[in-house]
């Protein structure tokens, strides 16, 4: 039993003024934490009770443990604790997190198989269940679709607003029952509509995918696409990083990449590359960009895609720090 459900169990046997008392000991996040259990648990048996109370060497009184739990209690515990502002604010975060997880199921599937799942959906159902699902999931998810539902798509992540949680459950609750027969599993999710999670999404998509959808957004709503691609991580944001994690993100690219991905590249992106490497690899670099003839854009495109890959994957690991601003622009 995790610290937070039995830290529920006690406060479950109190009134609601000495809960409160003890759950202002906690932080804002595990009182949000100890609050989705009295919500979920509603009721405790007394055995349930006692041990925990035993455990926490609090009260002890035979049989009078049944425990009450639910919304009610929660809210009147987190309103007594942080007031009735704050305390509506938990709730909601709490509400749109437990709503989330209504999509858990979705996270160990196959993008073919929820593709399949989602077929004769309205965009913006579709939208909304991506907008759950990790960032590279729903990525696969995106490129799965046709090109007309996939810019569908794409425009309803980026301007809906927060689904009710009861929408969200309600859609959930179809998705479930249709995947019972299909096979989905689950893992974790997390909810937020918006540009960021449409921005997050095409960064990990391969480059058609990327360039077909960023048409597709901007032959229909230009000012949308332009927001979209300022937001985007691109091959030139390296010279917008430090160059200790430049160095740190061009250690594993093999040089021929590297020589590739500077076709065209303007000179302080190439700059940025030959002054972070060592200076034997600054030569092999220099051979093989002698060496290599013209190649096509997509070539050049796909190994830019590359290294924007490891620049991704590095700043999802905590490695290296990408400003997400607009105030540089490249330097000619």
């Amino acid at each position: 039993m995790s610290g937070a459900r039995r830290a529920a169990i006690v406060l479950m046997q109190m009134d609601t003024g000495r809960a409160a008392g003890v759950l202002k000991q906690f932080t804002e996040a595990e009182a949000q934490e100890i609050a989705a259990e009295i919500v979920r648990m509603r009721r405790v048996s007394p055995d349930v009770a006692e041990r925990v109370l035993l455990d926490f060497h609090e009260l002890t009184a035979e049989g009078k443990h049944l425990a009450h739990g639910g919304r009610d209690v929660a809210m009147g515990i987190l309103e007594a604790s942080f007031g009735s502002e704050r305390a509506s604010g938990v709730m909601d975060r709490l509400a749109s997190s437990l709503a989330g997880a209504s999509f858990d199921f979705l996270e160990r599937a196959e993008p073919a198989q929820i593709v399949a799942l989602l077929e004769g959906e309205l965009a913006q159902t579709v939208a909304l269940v991506l907008a759950h699902l990790r960032p590279q999931h729903a990525s696969a998810i995106l490129a799965g679709l046709g090109s007309t539902m996939r810019a569908d798509v794409a425009q309803a992540i980026a301007t809906m607003s927060r689904a009710t949680p009861e929408a969200v459950r309600i859609v959930a609750d179809t998705l479930r029952d249709r995947a019972a027969a299909v096979g989905a599993a689950r893992d974790s999710a997390n909810a937020i509509g918006g540009i960021q999670p449409l921005v997050d999404i095409i960064n990990r998509a391969d480059a058609a995918t990327e360039r077909a959808l960023l048409d597709a957004l901007e032959a229909r709503d230009p000012d949308l696409a332009e927001e979209v691609r300022s937001r985007m991580l691109t091959f030139g944001d390296l010279v917008k990083l430090e160059r200790r994690d430049v160095q740190l993100i061009l250690r594993g690219i093999d040089v021929s990449i590297l020589a590739l991905a500077m076709k065209g590249a303007p000179d302080n992106v190439t700059d940025s590359i030959r002054s972070n490497v060592s200076e034997r690899n600054r030569e092999m670099l220099d051979d093989e960009i002698n060496a290599s003839g013209p190649a096509r854009l997509s070539q050049v495109e796909e190994a830019r895609a590359t290294i924007v890959r490891v620049i991704r994957d590095l700043e999802g690991q905590g490695i290296i720090t990408v400003h997400h601003t607009d105030e540089d622009e490249y330097v000619s």
